[in-house]
């Protein structure tokens, strides 16, 4: 069995990377750490995560599902100002909930990336590795 540590990065897919570049950093406000031809390299706290120009864009979900998502933690008013600034910029939230039970507990809110990916942010009301 092999003996992995932890995440170093993943990828989302993208078909322009300046556009997609400009709404993780400028909206979202991630950091980018580096740009090199067609991948964007960009920090959510201590993680990092990859924009990849992808001529073969991956659509994996029906119109306004989000079983295919990238999640990402906001907490408290955090959250609440995530939601209102994305809402300011013309962002469709297209789905809101709260989760009591389950691995990841807390309000959530689903949105697309320009490229349509599904993005989540999540106010954790949990430690989803407690039981783990």
């Amino acid at each position: 069995m092999l003996r992995l540590r932890k995440l170093v990065h993943f990828t989302i897919p993208v078909t322009d990377l300046d556009r997609a570049e400009a709404f993780y950093t400028g909206l979202l406000g991630f950091k980018r750490v580096r740009r090199s031809g067609h991948m964007c390299f960009l920090r959510c706290g201590d993680d990092l995560f990859v924009l990849t120009h992808s001529e073969k864009p991956v659509d994996p979900n029906p119109p306004d599902r989000h079983e295919i998502h990238t999640a990402f933690l906001a907490v408290g008013a955090e959250y609440d100002a995530a939601l209102k600034t994305l809402g300011e910029a013309g962002v469709r939230v297209f789905l809101e909930e709260a989760r009591d039970r389950g691995t990841f507990q807390g309000r959530s809110a689903y949105f697309h990336d320009p490229d349509g990916n599904v993005i989540e942010i999540i106010d954790l009301a949990n430690d989803p590795l407690a039981d783990a």
